[in-house]
């Protein structure tokens, strides 16, 4: 079911394990995504498509209305859009001050499930500390030109 179409108070929220799930999971990587799915109320979003605006407020709204028991967050890792549900998650827990457990999960390109907390999620928005970051471990630029096709291109460039 689609999270931004979902009512707030709906019962079968009310306690529930809710996994917060990018849209195309299921069809990308059917057998995580039904893992993830087991015993959650499963709420699929694409912000990509359905755009970024409301989604911490649509998620606050959730956390105060129903009270869920955990909130799982799956992505497709390297999507700056699915990146936007791991934000929003956060932004709706600090604007709640909610001490609802939540975790993060990425999905990697091979299809390795990586778990990462909330606060890379938070570094993410704070470009000076990933420069740092990078100046600090250069093998993670050896990563992203693997990972990234944008950083390829990049590379060839200069």
């Amino acid at each position: 079911m689609k999270l931004m179409e979902t009512w707030v108070k709906a019962p079968f929220l009310k306690d529930a394990s809710v996994l917060i799930v990018g849209e195309c999971v299921q069809s990308v990587f059917p057998k995580i995504w039904e893992k993830f799915a087991e015993n959650k109320v499963v709420l699929t979003s694409c912000p990509e498509a359905e755009g970024f605006s409301g989604l911490v407020e649509k998620l606050a709204m959730i956390i105060r209305c129903s009270n869920p028991k955990e909130i799982t967050v799956l992505t497709v890792d390297g999507s700056q859009h699915c990146n936007m549900l791991h934000t929003s998650v956060n932004g709706a827990v600090f604007v709640t001050e909610t001490t609802t457990p939540t975790k993060h999960f990425v999905i990697t390109e091979k299809g390795v499930l990586e778990e990462v907390n909330s606060e890379s999620v938070r570094v993410g928005r704070y470009l000076h500390l990933i420069e740092r970051c990078i100046r600090e471990c250069p093998e993670v630029i050896r990563d992203l030109k693997r990972l990234s096709l944008e950083q390829r291109d990049a590379t060839h460039q200069e």
